[in-house]
């Protein structure tokens, strides 16, 4: 290992899965349940660059609000469900090419910090034959506060002093994330994004030590990190 006390910390959703046609399109589907009217995977991503909504059922509630129904909080959550493990996270797809994990996994520890919980979580890295590759894994239920607050960063701090972290994420509310907890940050902007320009400033803001375009290239980013 060339710095066996380091740690790449993983977002998951647009980081290590594509969620396009899983998470985005449940919250378009959920919208539109409850108001009638369809919205659009870049109106979400308009949404995302916001910050603060971070949890899908809460941003699938706003969007409701803000298009003029109130529908209570649990209500969207259990229909949202009942879309996304009624199929739509069959279509997720994994994002790293075969072995670049394997690789990091041979220089570096690797965890994980999503807003996912944790089960969920679990289901999909054992779809995907990784589970073994992050330890430790801290999901919606270890944290009390969800991103954009560090709180689940700090725990990785406190349980490994003396390890150096980097985190990667793919939405402002990581990058604050990683900035309030005083970890190294890389973003990742797809190059497809909605408002990809503006998601580029507010990784800027935040003090990004680089931005890549998918998981793909972050080995080519990886040196810089190591030197500060």
């Amino acid at each position: 290992m060339s710095d066996p006390a380091a740690m790449i910390v993983f977002d998951m959703d647009g980081v290590l899965v594509d969620v396009s046609d899983s998470y985005r399109e449940t919250i378009c589907q959920t919208v539109q349940h409850f108001t009638g009217r369809p919205i659009t995977r870049e109106l979400v991503q308009g949404y995302k660059n916001r910050g603060g909504l971070n949890n899908d059922w809460l941003l699938s509630q706003t969007i409701c609000r803000e298009l003029g129904f109130e529908v209570d909080y649990r209500t969207v959550a259990a229909y949202f469900d009942s879309l996304f493990y009624g199929g739509l996270m069959q279509r997720e797809r994994w994002i790293a090419r075969d072995g670049l994990l394997q690789r990091l996994a041979s220089e570096y520890n690797l965890a994980i910090f999503t807003g996912r919980p944790r089960e969920e979580a679990l289901l999909t890295l054992r779809r995907f034959e990784c589970e073994s590759l992050f330890a430790p894994l801290i999901g919606d239920e270890d944290v009390t506060r969800g991103k954009p607050d560090p709180e689940g960063l700090l725990q990785l701090r406190s349980q490994f002093p003396s390890t150096k972290l980097l985190y990667i994420g793919d939405t402002v509310d990581d990058a604050r994330s990683a900035s309030s907890a005083q970890v190294p940050f890389v973003g990742i902007a797809h190059a497809g994004v909605h408002e990809r320009g503006k998601l580029l400033d507010l990784f800027k803001q935040e003090n990004a030590v680089a931005v890549i375009e998918d998981i793909n290239q972050l080995m080519e980013v990886l040196p810089a990190y190591e030197k500060r």
